[in-house]
């Protein structure tokens, strides 16, 4: 079985954001599938998608501050007529990377008990994002 939609993401303020719930919830396939994978791509170069932390909030700031300090605004980029915080969130998106591979068991995802899906949102006003997802199995 294949099946494969694209998701709209809702606009969120630069930072991470927890969205499993968001993209599982407008996944209607999901549940047919016994054991097989989703292939999630984010169709943008200026935010990113990851796996980490579920849970606690501060970890997805403690996150935005690392990436604000170590890839900043005020660096001397060539590539600067987008605005000053467009060269960075390509940077990022590069760093963290736009897609991820997700086993699939009884019509859930098998993420581990403190993991979940973050948008990297890399631009101060990046808009709503597309996720092109794959589902594979049967």
């Amino acid at each position: 079985m294949w099946h494969q939609q694209t998701l709209t993401l809702s606009a969120k303020p630069r930072g991470f954001h927890l969205v499993t719930d968001e993209i599982v919830g407008q996944l209607r396939a999901l549940s047919d599938v016994r054991i097989g994978q989703l292939h999630l791509l984010l169709q943008h170069t200026s935010a990113s998608l990851t796996l980490n932390e579920n849970c606690d909030p501060t970890v997805r700031s403690d996150m935005e501050q690392h990436f604000l300090r170590h890839v900043p605004e005020n660096a001397p980029y060539q590539h600067d007529y987008e605005g000053a915080d467009d060269m960075p969130a390509h940077i990022k998106s590069s760093l963290l990377g736009v897609s991820l591979l997700l086993p699939i068991s009884r019509g859930r995802l098998m993420l581990g008990t403190w993991q979940g899906i973050w948008l990297g949102e890399h631009r101060v006003h990046g808009g709503a994002r597309r996720i092109v997802a794959t589902l594979q199995g049967e």
